[in-house]
């Protein structure tokens, strides 16, 4: 049996698989001969799931029971900003779960982020089995650049729920820079503007044969595609307000209905000037029977609506140049990536921001799998040529201080694979343990960064403050994953203070999904065990995470995230030394 190799772009509206065979990318069309496939969940109430298309189609009849955007969720805690976005706007019910972790809930069934991703994963890996008519077991997958830990480790979950080895992590726009050079000997400085359906990265490379160094990124993880269909959402829900007196989007049905004409008329006008909008029988109302909606939409119209949105893209597009010392005239070209630059006004805006044509010479939808496929083939096999990677960190990693600070341990643009350590002491007097909140953000207030975990460190001597140093290492991986430490320097002791953060699933939970293999059920014509079918060893029931569960700690404790709670109303943190106290001041 050959061993295959796999690069899945997985995408907030749609994701993507390539191969790469006999040194040239092939994308791998699904069954109904689509080269993408939209990353929509429905589950069925017999339990049956769907994945892609036909999944999408179910938003109108069971909004509810079917999951889009979830990319938009992973990784992501519950009480944060963009989960309470997602609520307003989501038909499907999004609930809390351990650790203030976010989890999906259809009827009496919850399920993490990570099973989610993991289906839209199982759905690519037996696509390209089906295909190449061998298994699929390594695949390369992509993120984009501004993911954070959190985000970047639950991917990599959904890739090992999904039955694939996870090779890589690789950020989208190296990912769609590595498919434009593959084989053409460059050397150019090029941006990659990646507008995705839920998120906006900006990445500026510099390609020297078969060298791939990031120079800069920068990115806005909320806001892609779906924005700009809320906002034609938004048009069609008010004038049908004002017109009638009842808001559609209180009615999942009504919303489902909104949310998939919005989507099309901004497909339709990326190719005409104009779309006509119909949505009928979107409510019944007892006075004056069934209302529709019909309007034409122009693309003017549609552009206005948008414009803030991608100004929004070209600040982040200053920051990545400045970040680089670069400006706009130094580059050699411009990569779009992400169906929504098909759009006249994104291409037209690009155009005038970059001062020069964007390449046309590469599929914005398909370009971030076939990089991912390229560098999987290369990690497989010595036979493909092996290009060069280097990569950055897209923000600081820092500790929280005492005053609600932080310190920052690794600098934004810091390349990786690195392991930097910084000495911090005691905060108090003859305290016994120190609580070590890790944030990523670049801001010197803790509240203005993400939190991406904590973890408590203990058993070091007792004295005065400051006597007692306790050195904070943090370890990223090239697939931009952290790993944190905390020792005393001067006992060695660093015992349970290894600290990999997770999106939220400990270890046991993680393997108890895995034992579950709820995913099987995405299977092409699975269908519910009849009483006779059902395996005889049903001791362990299907792990159902809810709201007000807590996860049970794993047999290592090195693995849990969140040993200590997230919030403490005193909690006893680090401090500066001395001399470094003097120097700030």
């Amino acid at each position: 049996m050959k061993p295959y190799a796999i690069g899945i772009d997985l995408g907030t509206s749609n994701s993507c698989v390539a191969i790469l065979q006999k040194e040239k990318p092939e994308v791998i069309a699904n069954r109904f001969g689509e080269r993408t496939t939209a990353s929509v969940v429905a589950f069925d109430e017999n339990g049956k799931i769907e994945v892609g298309n036909s999944a999408r189609a179910r938003i109108v009849q069971q909004p509810e029971r079917t999951v889009s955007s979830s990319k938009r969720l992973i990784g992501r805690y519950y009480f944060s900003e963009e989960v309470r976005k997602a609520q307003t706007v989501s038909s499907y019910d999004i609930i809390s779960g351990p650790n203030h972790s976010t989890r999906i809930q259809i009827g009496e069934e919850i399920f993490s982020l990570e099973e989610i991703s993991a289906m839209v994963l199982r759905e690519m890996k037996m696509i390209a089995e089906e295909e190449l008519g061998d298994p699929v077991q390594k695949a390369v997958i992509t993120v984009p650049a501004y993911f954070n830990d959190n985000q970047r480790q639950a991917t990599k979950d959904a890739g090992r729920i999904a039955g694939l080895e996870v090779m890589r992590i690789l950020n989208e726009p190296t990912a769609a820079a590595l498919a434009y050079g593959f084989g053409r000997g460059l050397d150019q400085r090029v941006g990659v503007y990646d507008l995705g359906g839920g998120t906006f990265d900006i990445s500026v490379l510099e390609i020297g044969r078969d060298v791939f160094e990031v120079l800069a990124t920068s990115g806005d993880t909320f806001l892609g595609g779906d924005d700009f269909d809320d906002r034609i959402l938004d048009l069609l829900a008010e004038e049908f307000v004002a017109e009638h007196g009842i808001n559609p989007r209180n009615d999942l049905r009504a919303l489902g209905k909104l949310k998939r004409a919005a989507e099309e008329a901004k497909n339709a006008l990326s190719e005409e000037e104009e779309t006509r909008i119909q949505i009928p029988d979107l409510l019944d109302d007892p006075a004056k029977g069934m209302l529709s909606i019909e309007r034409t939409l122009a693309r003017s119209e549609f552009d206005a609506l948008v414009a803030d949105l991608i100004q929004r893209t070209f600040k982040v597009c200053d920051e990545a140049l400045q970040q680089a010392h670069l400006t706009v005239r130094d580059l050699d070209g411009v990569i779009l990536v992400g169906g929504p630059t098909r759009l006249p006004v994104i291409q037209n805006a690009v155009r005038s921001y970059f001062q020069q044509d964007p390449r046309s010479d590469v599929d914005p939808d398909e370009v971030v799998a076939v990089g991912a496929a390229i560098h999987a083939a290369s990690l497989l096999s010595t036979a493909v040529p092996e290009s060069v990677l280097l990569d950055i960190t897209p923000l600081d990693l820092r500790v929280g201080v005492v005053g609600g600070l932080t310190e920052p341990i690794v600098e934004r643009s810091t390349p990786v694979p690195i392991e930097q350590t910084r000495r911090f002491t005691t905060s108090s007097d003859f305290q016994e343990s120190v609580i070590i909140r890790v944030y990523q953000g670049d801001h010197r207030e803790a509240e203005e960064n993400e939190m991406l975990g904590q973890f408590e460190f203990s058993g070091f001597p007792s004295a005065r403050r400051g006597e007692v140093s306790i050195d904070v290492t943090f370890e990223i991986d090239s697939d931009g994953i952290v790993q944190v430490t905390a020792a005393d320097p001067a006992t060695g002791k660093a015992a349970s203070t290894t600290l990999t953060l997770t999106s939220g699933l400990s270890g046991q939970e993680l393997e108890k999904i895995m034992e579950a293999n709820r995913t099987a059920r995405v299977a092409p014509g699975w269908r519910p065990p009849a009483a006779e079918d059902e395996p005889k060893n049903q001791e362990a029931p299907s792990p159902s995470f809810s709201g007000d569960e807590t996860s049970p700690a794993p047999d290592n404790p090195v693995e849990s995230a969140f040993d200590a709670p997230l919030f403490d109303e005193k909690p006893i943190e680090l401090a500066l030394p001395e001399e470094e106290k003097q120097e700030e001041a």
